[in-house]
């Protein structure tokens, strides 16, 4: 895939994907979180945080996404992409299938695209202040943009604890975790992600559209 830095566009090869869950920093809502879900039937993760291995063939920049079934809904989250020793910060959505979900966490998230901005940060720009960086999306809404999502990076755990937990290797990328819903988890057929700098005065942003397919048997 190839990616803007402020240095210029890299060309990186993307070989493994990983998808972190329940990365939240605060381990008690988390949990409660946890115990949200195991009422609508989704099984308790084994271990927290939690790091699925997608295929990294599910990251797309396309502003267009294909889904089956009505059921998905993306959500924000900071991507990590490690390449030749560097690694770089950047923005991408877990889309997820929230009704495969129930069956198996897993599974709903191996059968979505991943769609990823195409801007990156080199990581170690923004170490030292990663926990003001702010994180949200949009859903369009009955006609309307409303806000979905928002926060900053501070209710994650720390990004590198995260990369060292899922072994992100050379080749790797990694979704690092999300933020509540604000209204509740639901799906949307335009969603709007951005990634926000203060310190810095950047943000990367990204912006996609669900086409939903029918599902026949």
């Amino acid at each position: 895939m190839q990616f803007d830095t402020p240095g210029g566009p890299v060309d990186i090869a993307i070989t493994d994907l990983t998808v972190a869950g329940w990365t939240g920093r605060d381990r008690a809502a988390v949990d409660h979180h946890i115990a949200e879900l195991a009422e609508l039937g989704v099984a308790p993760p084994s271990q927290v945080p939690l790091y699925y291995r997608c295929g990294p063939e599910l990251l797309t920049q396309s502003a267009r996404i294909d889904v089956l079934g009505a059921d998905s809904s993306g959500e924000a989250e900071p991507l990590l992409v490690m390449a030749e020793g560097k690694l770089w910060l950047g923005l991408g959505s877990d889309q997820t299938d929230r009704a495969l979900e129930a069956h198996s966490v897993a599974h709903s998230k191996q059968v979505c695209p991943k769609p990823v901005a195409r801007a990156l940060w080199a990581f170690d720009e923004v170490a030292d202040h990663l926990d003001q960086i702010e994180l949200g999306s949009k859903i369009l809404e009955n006609g309307e943009w409303v806000s979905y999502q928002k926060g900053t990076l501070a209710a994650i755990r720390p990004l590198a604890d995260l990369a060292q937990g899922g072994g992100l290797a050379d080749g790797g990328a990694m979704l690092c975790g999300t933020l509540g819903a604000i209204g509740g988890v639901r799906p949307a057929t335009r969603f709007r992600m951005r990634l926000a700098d203060p310190v810095l005065n950047r943000e990367i942003t990204a912006e996609y559209e669900m086409r939903v397919l029918p599902v026949v048997a």
